[in-house]
């Protein structure tokens, strides 16, 4: 059934109805999603995570109806507007800030409500936001979390890192086209789990596709590099305690921070997030951008 059909009904479905059916259930999500409650993609699978984004939108138009559809949530769902649900953010001229303000003029996600992080990895920028030389197998990227809170955005965390392989598998690439270096936008495509076999520990792991450069000329750079779009095990995982000189074999073209106890506060925040908590299969989003050209455009 159509979400539009189903307003001018007096049928009531429980969340579990909605689940069998695939049509209903992805134009309900596509509406959250135009709200900003919801994040995309509509999947037609009405999950622990849609299910209590449904229950919220229905607190606040009409809470006796909570736990189920009917013709009123309906209407509600298809004559709500965005801003009557999205939180509005304000832009001051603070680190956090600029960091939303790039990745909105991108196009990106932007993550507003309480308890729904942002993760960010810039390349080439020191913890102050000032550019550094980029230079290679050195930890001089930043791995940073922002939550917006209460339309206010906040650094939850701001961590030495790269998003780039170490000389180690520059040099000896694990795939014949050449070390991966994950082509900078932003991606959808990772999981509580665990990385690593000689250390295991708890990250986010790679559950769908991104995008790679091939370094097949191992210059530790993307200009003219082919793309490569598939699964790569490319995780978001600790960096061991290397020296900040040196990331060596510490990446393979994950995204890694460089100390344990920094991965540790890292992975502490995401399992904070409100939809893993609602899911803990929930899958995250990340976004990895050019130092050179977020400071440009932040001036």
């Amino acid at each position: 059934m159509k979400l539009q059909d189903f307003k001018d009904t007096s049928t009531k479905l429980g969340f579990e109805a909605i689940n069998k059916d695939r049509e209903l259930a992805g134009q309900i999500q596509e509406q959250l999603i135009n709200l900003g409650l919801l994040d995309a993609p509509a999947d037609g699978r009405f999950g622990p995570i849609s299910t209590a984004t449904l229950q919220t939108f229905q607190k606040k138009l009409s809470p006796e109806e909570v736990g189920f559809l009917s013709s009123v949530t309906a209407q509600n769902l298809l004559e709500a507007k965005p801003e009557d649900f999205r939180t509005p953010i304000k832009f001051g001229s603070d680190f956090a800030s600029r960091i939303l303000k790039y990745m909105q003029a991108k196009g990106y996600q932007v993550f507003s409500n309480n308890q729904e992080y942002n993760i960010v990895y810039i390349e080439g920028l020191n913890a102050d936001g000032t550019l550094n030389n980029d230079a290679p197998n050195v930890f001089n990227d930043r791995r940073i979390v922002i939550e917006v809170v209460d339309g206010v955005p906040k650094i939850a965390g701001n961590w030495e890192a790269t998003s780039e392989p170490g000389s180690y598998y520059t040099y000896h690439p694990i795939n014949a086209g050449g070390a991966a270096r994950i082509q900078f936008g932003q991606y959808k495509a990772w999981a509580v789990g665990i990385h690593g076999n000689a250390e295991p520990h708890e990250a986010l792991v790679q559950v769908r596709d991104i995008t790679v450069c091939r370094d097949f000329n191992k210059d530790g750079t993307r200009t003219g590099d082919k793309l490569d779009t598939g699964l790569f095990a490319v995780n978001q995982h600790w960096g061991y305690d290397y020296p900040a000189n040196d990331i060596n074999n510490a990446s393979a073209g994950c995204l890694v921070g460089r100390t344990r106890q920094g991965h540790r506060e890292f992975m502490s925040l995401a399992k904070r997030d409100r939809r893993y908590k609602a899911n803990n299969g929930y899958i995250f989003y990340a976004t990895v951008i050019p130092g050179d050209d977020f400071v440009k455009s932040t001036i």
